[in-house]
């Protein structure tokens, strides 16, 4: 027997936000389940045809995602308790894909700098190291 899967979690698989592991179980489903393709279509038809819900709208415009600055902050430690408990819901019991994939962003973002910081002090360290050797052999 398939799993009962909701309008809300066939419109998040539409929109590519549901969880990875619902969204394989979903696809699963879908190959077996001739009654949940025809619901995934019913609510791709009405998401198309403009009837919108206030959740809907809540999901496609994100509104209970944390911004950039803050997902940064949270990376970094600097949020108070209230809002570090609140990013982590969102990321392990929502599970927003987009959110985690803005983290990892931020985080190759930062290894990515302290690269370049390292490679910096390395060729300013050469630098001086042959400059020195220079002034030594004049």
């Amino acid at each position: 027997m398939n799993e009962p899967f909701s309008d809300a979690e066939l419109q998040a698989f539409l929109d590519e936000s549901l969880t990875e592991t619902r969204s394989v179980r979903l696809e699963e489903s879908l190959r077996t389940d001739d009654e949940l393709r025809q619901r995934l279509i019913a609510v791709r038809g009405r998401s198309l045809a403009g009837l919108h819900t206030i959740g809907g709208i809540w999901r496609r415009h994100r509104l209970s995602c944390p911004q950039r600055d803050v997902l940064s902050a949270f990376q970094k430690g600097q949020l108070d308790q209230e809002e570090t408990q609140y990013v982590m819901f969102h990321l392990a019991d929502v599970g927003c894909r987009i959110c985690q994939a803005q983290l990892d962003d931020l985080a190759s973002a930062n290894t990515s700098e302290a690269d370049r910081q390292s490679r910096r002090q390395r060729f300013s360290q050469s630098g001086i190291q042959q400059l020195r050797s220079s002034f030594r052999d004049a």
